[in-house]
């Protein structure tokens, strides 16, 4: 049996936008007949279904569907809004790799396109001794990151792009949130430096901007033709 393809989204930090850019990437891929789906990794700080898939929902267009019903869409949902490692344990539960990467590989024998939101960023603890960062190691996933022009950015994206590095983990894309844009200087001049640094680590992916989600105006969609080239 074919599998699709599985597309991992993470961030520089938390808050920086991953879950509506899944959403947004997802909503893109259904308008262009991709049969596609998003999943989250874990979920932390509510209760049932995760709040990051209702909002893909959402954005998509789309109804709960019956994997998003079993967990399958999102393993491990904790009630304490903290680290994924501690919320877990607070709930006498370990995050297993094997269930996480169980769901996604049933998601991947219906769906063409699997969307595989991260939590927090790349350095976030999974399990004590284990990252996020880490699990993805184990798989050949294509990688979109998440970065913003806001204060701070430039440095947690540059130690970001290092980690990919040195993991040798393929970067297929960068996504640029604007959508906290407050001064056209510090914006522009903060995407050509992490341009400069994308090819200085050895990355050659696109850039996609995006300047936030009007949930009222359905046609709002980046084009994000760019970052999936070759690989649809």
């Amino acid at each position: 049996m074919s599998t699709g393809k599985v597309f991992c989204i993470t961030g520089i930090d938390t808050d920086i936008g991953k879950s509506v850019v899944t959403g947004l990437l997802g909503r893109y891929l259904l308008g262009r007949g991709v049969n596609a789906i998003t999943q989250k990794v874990c979920q932390t700080g509510c209760k049932g279904i995760s709040e990051d898939i209702l909002l893909h929902r959402k954005i998509m267009g789309m109804a709960l569907t019956d994997e998003d019903r079993q967990g399958l869409t999102c393993p491990y949902v904790f009630s304490e809004p903290c680290s994924p490692h501690l919320a877990g344990s607070l709930e006498n539960t370990v995050i297993e790799p094997q269930r996480i990467s169980e769901a996604t590989q049933k998601l991947a024998e219906h769906y063409d396109v699997v969307l595989l939101e991260g939590v927090g960023g790349l350095m976030v603890p999974l399990q004590v001794d284990l990252t996020l960062v880490d699990y993805l190691q184990s798989f050949s996933y294509h990688h979109f990151l998440v970065c913003s022009p806001r204060l701070g950015s430039i440095n947690h994206t540059l130690a970001a792009l290092e980690i990919l590095q040195r993991r040798e983990i393929r970067l297929q894309g960068l996504i640029y949130n604007r959508f906290e844009e407050t001064s056209e200087i510090i914006t522009a001049d903060s995407r050509e430096i992490i341009a400069h640094y994308l090819s200085k680590f050895g990355h050659r992916p696109k850039i996609a901007d995006v300047f936030g989600h009007d949930p009222k105006d359905d046609t709002a969609i980046p084009d994000f033709s760019t970052l999936f080239d070759a690989v649809l």
